[in-house]
């Protein structure tokens, strides 16, 4: 008996959990992420399964097949409509957006100060805006949904979730979550 190998993503259903946790869901919502890479496509994928109606996918042009094969990828295997959109110059978020995701790297330590290239005047209070960045927990980023009253998430409980999904996966332990979150936050201070 070889056994079989099996492979997860958690970065999606961290992602999820924290979604659900916030109070926000998916379904036929509008969703706008920033980034084609790894937790971006595991993201995409759950929002899409979970019945989100639209995905833009706005990523940088140098990797412009990367945002591409996730569009196909998403074509090919879901029902939800989803567009690529290449990242050039400051961009204006739709105004149907519900969701807005930034699943880039921009603004993870030591870069704090960076920001996606975003028109945020374009940002409404109808949607909701989610970093995956968990250091620093508040981003510039979050920092512009927060001064215009935008409902925002930090990475950190994505983080949190996907690591207590690891948890579970590798011991079959539920392990508490507050416990986690209150390590993560001195680790951080």
């Amino acid at each position: 008996d070889k056994g079989v190998l099996t492979g997860e993503n958690t970065d999606g259903q961290g992602f999820m959990i924290a979604q659900q946790g916030a109070g926000v869901r998916p379904v036929v919502q509008n969703v706008v992420v920033f980034g084609a890479g790894g937790a971006s496509r595991a993201i995409c994928v759950e929002l899409a399964l979970a019945g989100a109606k639209k995905l833009t996918i706005v990523n940088i042009p140098k990797d412009m097949a990367l945002g591409e094969s996730l569009v196909k990828t998403l074509k090919d295997n879901t029902a939800v409509t989803v567009d690529y959109v290449p990242w050039v110059g400051s961009f204006e978020v739709p105004a149907d957006s519900h969701i807005v995701v930034n699943a880039t790297s921009i603004g993870l330590h030591p870069n704090v100060n960076d920001k996606p290239d975003i028109d945020y005047d374009t940002l409404t209070t109808g949607m909701y805006v989610q970093d995956v960045i968990p250091n620093p927990a508040f981003t510039p980023f979050l920092r512009e949904a927060d001064r215009r009253g935008i409902k925002w998430q930090s990475g950190m409980q994505m983080l949190i979730n996907q690591a207590a999904l690891n948890i579970t996966m590798w011991t079959g332990l539920q392990p508490d979550k507050e416990i986690m979150k209150r390590a993560f936050e001195e680790a951080m201070a």
